[in-house]
C-alpha cells in the first residue's frame, strides 16, 4: 500500500472522528491490475472533484484501492441488523470501507465509499473481494434510479481488478473478474448503526450518533422539543416516501434488512433488486427470500417492521420513562401508513393523469391493478401506454376489461398525454437486458452495458431504435427468473 503524493480529493474524516466505537480502521487490499471499466464523470463533477486527476494513473490507484489519500481516515462501519429477520449483532463493512467525506458543489456533505476492497474485521467468510457483474449492476441500478428522481445511492466508477474471484455461476463454482465500486451516498448510516450503538449499552455513543444524523440529515430536529424523537419522525417520513416511489415504479429493492435501510431516505445495496415485468404484488426475484418476506407488495410492511427496529434502538433517548418513550415512538410510527397511502396515492395519480383530489382516483387506481394483474400486463409498459390512449390509441395489451375500465377514467383525466408521460417511464433496466449486459461485460464486451445505461439514463423519452429496451422479458425468460445478493 502506497500514500499518494497528494489528496485528489478534498476529504473530511467527520464520521471517523466523531463516532469512535462505531468503525475499524483498515486499509483497502491492493489489486493487481487496475483499469477502468465505467466512470461518472458527471457526479464527479457535482462533487467538485477534478475529473483529469481521477482518470489518471493516481486517480485510478485510488479507486482500485491501491492508494489512500494523504490523511485519510479509511475506516470499516459498525452495524448490526436484522437479516429476514433474525438478529446479526455484529455486521459492518465485511468487504467495504469509508475513504471519508467530500463537500460538493452544493454544500452537501457526501461519503464516499469502496466496495469490493478486501476483508476487514467485520469479514463474515468469504475473500472480501466483488465480481465485475455485480458492481456494474449496482452501478447501473443507482444511475437509473436517479434518472426516475428516486433517492438513491451513486456510483463514481467501477474499477477491474486484473484479478480473478472465485464465484458461483449456473450452480457451479466458477472464475470471473474481478472489481472495485466507488460508491457515494449522502451518508452510510442505517437502522443498523443505531442497532449497534444500543447494543453497546453506551448510551452517551447512541446520544453522539443521533446528534450526528441529525446534523447530517435533519438539522430542523434539533431545535425540536425532542430532537431524538423528531430525527425518527423524519426517518419515517423518508422512508414514507421512498417506498412509494419504489412502488409507483414496481422496484423490488429484494433484501430489505435492517442495514439495508438508510437514515438519509436513500435506497443502497442493489443486490438481488429488480423491476417487475408483469404486475404481481406476490413478485419475488432474490435466490434467498424463500418465503417471500421482500415481495414487492410487502415492501411498506416491511418498511414498517425495519422502523419499528429503529425506534427500539433509539428508545432510552425518547425519554427516561421507558413507557413514555413506547407510547412517543408508537405514535410516530402509527404515521407511517397513512403518509405512504398518501405519497404512493399522489403517485399513482399523477400517473393516470388524475387530479390529485379526485375522489375517484384510489378507486381507478386499484381496479387498473386488478386488470393489469389478472391479465398479466406489463406493469411498465402498461401505465406507459395510458398516454396513447388520451392520445386515442387503442392499447393492445389490455384484456377486454379494460374498455370499461377506461371509460370511466377518461371523462377525469386531467393531464396531457405528455404531461403523463413525464411521469411514466418507458425504460427501465429490464431483466433480460440488464443479464445480457452483464454477461456480456464479464466476457469483456461494454458495449450492450454502455448502451444500456444510456438508455435508463433517460428514463421517460422515447426514443426511435430503442423498441426493444421497452419489450418485457420473453416468457420464457420470465419462468423462474432470480437475482444474486453478489456476494
Amino acid at each position: 500500500m502506497t500514500v499518494a503524493e497528494r489528496s485528489l480529493f478534498d476529504l473530511d474524516d467527520m464520521f471517523a472522528r466523531e463516532l469512535v466505537g462505531l468503525h475499524e480502521p483498515w486499509e483497502p487490499e491492493s489489486v493487481a491490475d487496475p483499469s477502468l471499466l465505467v466512470f461518472n464523470a458527471t457526479l464527479a463533477a457535482e462533487l467538485g472533484l477534478d475529473v483529469d486527476e481521477l482518470r489518471s494513473p493516481a486517480g485510478l490507484a485510488l479507486l482500485a484501492g491501491n492508494a489512500v489519500p494523504t490523511g485519510s481516515s479509511m475506516v470499516a462501519q459498525a452495524y448490526a441488523g436484522h437479516q429476514f429477520g433474525g438478529y446479526s449483532p455484529r455486521l459492518g463493512d465485511g468487504r467495504a470501507l469509508l475513504l471519508g467525506e467530500v463537500v460538493d458543489v452544493g454544500g452537501g456533505r457526501r461519503d464516499l465509499h469502496l466496495k469490493g476492497s478486501g476483508r476487514t474485521p467485520f469479514a463474515r467468510g468469504g475473500d472480501g473481494r466483488a465480481a465485475v457483474g455485480p458492481m456494474l449492476r449496482e452501478y447501473l441500478m443507482g444511475e437509473a434510479m436517479h434518472a426516475l428522481g428516486i433517492p438513491t445511492t451513486r456510483m463514481l466508477a467501477v474499477v477491474a481488478t486484473g484479478e480473478s474471484i472465485i464465484r458461483e455461476v449456473d450452480g457451479r463454482r466458477a472464475q470471473v473478474p474481478g472489481a472495485v465500486l466507488t460508491r457515494v451516498a449522502s451518508s452510510h448510516l442505517r437502522v443498523g448503526t443505531f442497532q449497534y450503538a444500543s447494543a453497546t449499552g453506551d448510551r452517551a455513543l447512541l446520544r453522539t450518533l443521533t446528534d450526528f444524523a441529525i446534523a447530517r440529515h435533519a438539522p430542523a430536529a434539533a431545535d425540536a422539543e425532542n430532537p431524538a424523537l423528531a430525527l425518527f419522525d423524519h426517518v419515517v417520513a423518508v422512508q414514507a416516501a421512498l417506498i412509494a416511489r419504489w412502488m409507483d415504479v414496481g422496484f423490488i429493492h429484494g433484501v430489505m434488512n435492517t442495514d439495508n435501510v438508510t437514515i438519509s431516505g436513500e435506497t443502497i445495496d442493489y443486490g438481488p433488486c429488480a423491476f417487475m415485468d408483469a404486475y404481481d404484488p406476490a413478485t419475488v426475484f432474490s435466490s434467498i427470500d424463500h418465503g417471500g418476506r421482500y415481495a414487492y407488495g410487502n415492501q411498506p410492511a416491511i418498511a414498517t417492521w425495519n422502523l419499528a427496529r429503529l425506534a427500539e434502538a433509539m428508545l432510552p433517548l425518547f425519554d427516561d420513562d421507558v413507557d413514555t418513550g413506547v407510547e412517543l415512538a408508537t405514535t410516530t410510527l402509527e404515521t407511517f401508513p397513512e403518509r405512504f397511502r398518501s405519497a404512493w396515492s399522489a403517485g399513482m395519480r399523477a400517473k393516470l393523469g388524475l387530479a390529485a383530489d379526485d375522489e375517484t382516483g384510489d378507486d381507478l387506481v386499484a381496479d387498473l391493478l386488478a386488470l393489469m394483474q389478472s391479465g398479466g400486463v406489463d406493469y411498465t409498459g402498461g401505465l406507459r401506454s395510458l398516454s396513447s390512449v388520451v392520445r386515442g390509441a387503442v392499447p393492445s395489451m389490455f384484456d377486454d376489461g379494460f374498455s370499461a375500465w377506461a371509460d370511466r377514467w377518461l371523462p377525469n383525466v386531467v393531464a396531457t398525454a405528455d404531461e403523463m408521460d413525464v411521469r411514466n417511464p418507458i425504460y427501465v433496466p429490464r431483466n433480460h437486458l440488464m443479464e445480457e449486459a452483464l454477461s456480456a461485460a464479464t466476457s469483456g464486451d461494454l458495449a450492450p452495458f454502455e448502451q444500456l445505461l444510456d438508455v435508463v439514463a433517460d428514463p421517460f423519452t422515447e426514443r426511435p431504435g430503442l423498441e426493444q429496451f421497452a419489450q418485457p422479458a420473453p416468457a420464457t425468460f420470465a419462468a423462474g427468473y432470480q437475482t444474486f445478493c453478489g456476494t
